[in-house]
């Protein structure tokens, strides 16, 4: 097992690297997320995940653990290949596809190319606990306070007779729009808002 790569980089496009190593060049498929984070790296060191198939051996390169955990369960879920993760992970950053699933926002998934409605709800419906029981280390992801206020949030919307999904959704705008909002009140109505829209 290839656990990470590290090297210089020969060759860089969007959805590619070819990093040296050893001697050798490495073909390291990468996501956009992973490409905007190296744009400007003339030394790389990347996570990698190696997909052996009868006919093919891939290696696929990730910025962080996070989002190589991420690529590592969409590939679990029946009717994703690693191509479609990373065309996922390309089009949401880790803490995007996080919030989707947690908020069962099928819509947002379904937005990626390849990624129809019934493919979009099995990636929530197989996902969706993993995450809840996994701590992902983002560096992007709410404080402890934030996430207590969410909570409190969640649940007095969900008290006042909006459905959990809908609220879900519209707290992940929120906070995308505001990350540091300060009382669960103002988190209550910014997302009552989104709620009307």
């Amino acid at each position: 097992m290839i656990t990470y790569i590290k090297g210089p980089i020969a060759h860089k496009t969007p959805s590619f690297v070819v990093v040296e190593a050893g001697g050798l060049g490495y073909h390291v498929n990468i996501s956009l997320y992973t490409y905007t984070k190296i744009e400007k790296a003339e030394q790389v060191k990347l996570l990698t995940h190696f997909h052996v198939k009868e006919d093919q051996q891939t290696l696929y390169g990730f910025h962080d653990e996070t989002e190589r955990s991420f690529f590592r369960l969409l590939i679990g879920v029946n009717g994703v290949g690693p191509a479609t993760a990373l065309v996922v992970l390309s089009s949401m950053n880790p803490e995007e596809f996080q919030a989707a699933v947690l908020g069962e926002d099928v819509a947002s998934i379904r937005k990626v190319k390849g990624i129809g409605p019934k493919t979009a709800q099995r990636i929530i419906i197989d996902l969706k606990d993993k995450m809840m029981k996994e701590s992902f280390a983002s560096p992007t992801m709410l404080s402890s306070q934030s996430n207590t206020h969410r909570t409190e949030a969640l649940s007095a919307l969900v008290n006042l007779g909006f459905a959990r999904p809908a609220v879900q959704r519209a707290l992940n705008r929120v906070f995308a729009a505001k990350p540091d909002l300060g009382t669960p009140e103002e988190i209550i109505k910014l997302a009552l808002r989104e709620l009307s829209s």
